[in-house]
């Protein structure tokens, strides 16, 4: 899925890069390098993943003069606050038996950022997740498979035939990190709509 425009995801997540290449995507890699924040204290994720999203396309923006940034923040959101990527087996651990036997939220924010045009479009999107229980036995054995690894909720969905996670809204590609399907109808379009803005700014100019 080619674009006239170079598209540059700023990030390095593996699972990102891998469902762009199965949905047809060229791209390259330039990660952001933003540090995350921990999300503590916050009481809207959506305003959170949008923030993040829109940072991690800055930083890289400023690093190149043309072509289309991709930028992607995920979060987990259950019992009022962020579930985000835990820092060790422990602590993965703490956020598995709180997810355990529950339905959660996750949200992606997404941020395309157009240079040199400098248009910026974002969105976010919600998928509700349901986590089956996991015995003590189940629990180690994912944890045993690092899985869990930089992944918020410390889990990562299987895109078919997940043992331990169901959809029940929304799309899996969001759960994964990058919700591709709203990503293609929107990059179709975001080359136009950068034409077509800078065309309004031209008319205005010379109606000046």
């Amino acid at each position: 899925m080619a674009s006239s425009k170079r598209l540059i995801l700023a990030s390095a997540s593996e699972g990102r890069r891998d469902l762009l290449r199965r949905a047809g995507f060229e791209f390259e890699v330039i990660p952001s390098g933003v540090e995350e924040p921990s999300g503590e204290g916050v009481s809207d994720p959506r305003a959170f993943v949008q923030q993040v999203a829109w940072l991690k396309a800055a930083a890289v923006a400023a690093k190149v003069s043309e072509g289309i940034v991709l930028a992607a923040d995920s979060v987990g959101w259950h019992g009022g606050q962020i579930i985000g990527k835990p820092v060790d087996r422990d602590d993965a651990r703490r956020i598995l038996r709180r997810l355990s036997g529950t339905v959660h939220e996750l949200w992606t924010g997404v941020c395309l950022w157009l240079r040199p045009d400098e248009v910026q479009i974002c969105w976010q999107e919600r998928s509700l997740v349901h986590m089956k229980a996991l015995s003590d036995v189940d629990l180690e054995a994912y944890l045993d498979t690092g899985a869990w690894e930089g992944k918020s909720g410390a889990y990562a969905i299987q895109e078919a035939g997940d043992p331990y996670l169901t959809v029940l809204e929304g799309s899996v590609s969001n759960v994964v990190g990058l919700p591709v399907e709203s990503l293609a109808a929107i990059l179709s379009r975001a080359e136009n709509f950068a034409t077509n803005r800078n065309l309004f700014k031209h008319l205005k100019a010379d109606q000046a």
